[in-house]
């Protein structure tokens, strides 16, 4: 099992990802003005610098006896891919230390992050985790297995070295890893992402997905995010074959579970629906979903399968995704079909994998 890092290469404490009470205890510990701390806040979170020599209004000696232990933990992406839709895949690495009494050095691993400008919007897709462990029959990742969960501080930097960061309108947690999986992570990261002292987003600019765990209640009871939950299928038996997690919490249970919770008014609940040929892609199935979600404040978004490397499953045409779509929304839930994008690179919907192969996309280009 790994743990991503909360040291940098140079064995320095990295601050982004800390609140405001925490930079109070780095600063108090350090002998300096408790003032300090909130000027560390401001320069982390709002004007979001890459390095601790660039906090000018705290002073010089201030700046080197921070810089002795610490440092930002600001990384840039080691490469990027670009699609012929306009789409950017941008490789990330993290240091992951391995727990094992025999060998405790760190190594170095990768995550993927997709940036989609769509018009005046744009979103970035990042990674929760180094891998996965929910083994979706079809995922990429799942495919890769879990490796590590990343810090809040490697969730961030995701948007914070990302050089298109300021034209983001939106950000899901829909990459690499199943964030309830690593829920203390993603919720530091949403925190800071929403809380006045950091980003100050609003939470509605924010979705969080999520295969259905006992930590979603967590996530609900923590965040005022979105949230979209992977279905896939409606059927306990159907879903278990493409998804293991049903196994763990069935898809009945998750929908018991956000019938608790109040989605009529800013936040919005959503099922994300792959729609794979011969599996679930009949008007019966259809009906089935309608009876699962019924009376519940919620939307569908369908999926075109995005085929991977030796997989035996098949998607549809889009005649059909069409009819089901339309067949749904006239039955009272909102439906849409999610553009696929990236799919020359790789990036799209499943199609994630950081571990280095020989077939991965298009068009490379290392940044400087």
């Amino acid at each position: 099992m790994y743990l991503c890092k909360i040291m940098d290469e140079n064995n320095k404490t990295v601050l982004m990802g800390m609140t405001p009470d925490e930079l109070l205890e780095v600063t108090e510990r350090l002998g300096m003005p408790r003032f300090t701390a909130k000027q560390l806040t401001k320069w982390l979170y709002e004007k979001r610098v890459d390095s601790i020599e660039e906090m000018t209004d705290i002073s010089k000696a201030n700046r080197a006896r921070l810089a002795e232990e610490y440092c930002v933990g600001a990384l840039k992406p080691v490469m990027c891919q670009s699609s012929v839709d306009g789409t950017k895949k941008y490789l990330f690495e993290v240091r992951c230390k391995k727990q094992d009494i025999r060998n405790n050095a760190d190594e170095l691993k990768r995550v993927e992050t997709v940036y989609i400008p769509d018009g005046e919007r744009a979103t970035l897709c990042v990674s929760s985790q180094v891998g996965c462990r929910m083994a979706c029959r079809f995922c990429q990742t799942g495919r890769q297995g879990f490796e590590g969960n990343l810090t809040a501080a490697d969730i961030l930097n995701q948007i914070h070295s990302l050089p298109e960061r300021e034209q983001l309108t939106n950000v899901v947690f829909m990459g690499q890893g199943e964030p309830m999986d690593n829920i203390d992570a993603v919720l530091r990261a949403t925190e800071i992402l929403t809380a006045p002292w950091g980003y100050a987003w609003s939470p509605k600019r924010i979705t969080v997905s999520s295969v259905g765990m006992a930590s979603l209640r967590r996530f609900l009871d923590e965040s005022q995010c979105h949230v979209a939950i992977s279905m896939h299928a409606p059927l306990p038996e159907v879903r278990r074959s493409l998804m293991p997690a049903e196994n763990g919490m069935s898809i009945r249970e998750v929908v018991e579970m956000l019938r608790q919770y109040d989605f009529t008014h800013q936040r919005r609940l959503s099922f994300e629906y792959i729609v794979f040929k011969g599996i679930n892609d009949t008007r019966r199935d259809m009906d089935r979903v309608l009876e699962l979600l019924d009376g519940l404040e919620c939307r569908v978004n369908m999926i075109r399968f995005h085929r991977i490397p030796d997989s035996d499953l098949d998607g549809v045409d889009m005649q059909h995704m069409d009819m089901l779509r339309d067949y749904l929304t006239a039955h009272g839930i909102f439906t849409t079909i999610r553009a696929s994008r990236g799919e020359d690179i790789f990036a799209a919907c499943g199609m994630l994998y950081s571990k280095e192969r020989g077939d991965r996309g298009t068009r490379n280009e290392l940044n400087a």
